[in-house]
């Protein structure tokens, strides 16, 4: 398995920026699809964004797609989550995940998650 920590998150206020780390260890991590899930007081966690192991190919949920951008260096062993214009619908806590699977938006696909990192945007 990857171990996973992320960083960067913080309190901003709406329309502001942030931009989520996540950095691995292990050696498979170069070969993982990479995925970033949230979850909000009170609700289920979600997929917010998923990278391919060579990051030619992306997806994201449509409450994000245009504002977040996910990207990753394989030679650092980090994925990145750029997120911009925040809303503060989007105040949760930031997983980050890596997959075993080929569903990107499920996380029951993801066999290794980091402790998470809490995004706040004030209105």
């Amino acid at each position: 398995q990857v171990q996973l920590v992320e960083s960067g998150g913080g309190l901003v206020q709406a329309g502001g920026s942030l931009r989520l780390s996540c950095a691995a260890s292990g050696r498979t991590f170069s070969r993982k699809t990479m995925g970033w899930f949230r979850q909000a007081p009170g609700k289920e966690r979600e997929f917010v964004a998923a990278i391919s192991w060579s990051g030619g190919s992306t997806d994201y949920a449509s409450s994000v797609k245009g504002r977040f951008t996910i990207s990753r260096d394989n030679a650092k062993n980090t994925v990145y989550l750029q997120m911009n214009s925040l809303k503060p619908e989007d105040t949760a806590v930031y997983y980050c995940a890596a997959a075993r699977g080929s569903r990107w938006s499920q996380s029951y696909e993801y066999d290794s998650w980091g402790q998470g990192t809490q995004v706040t945007v004030s209105s």
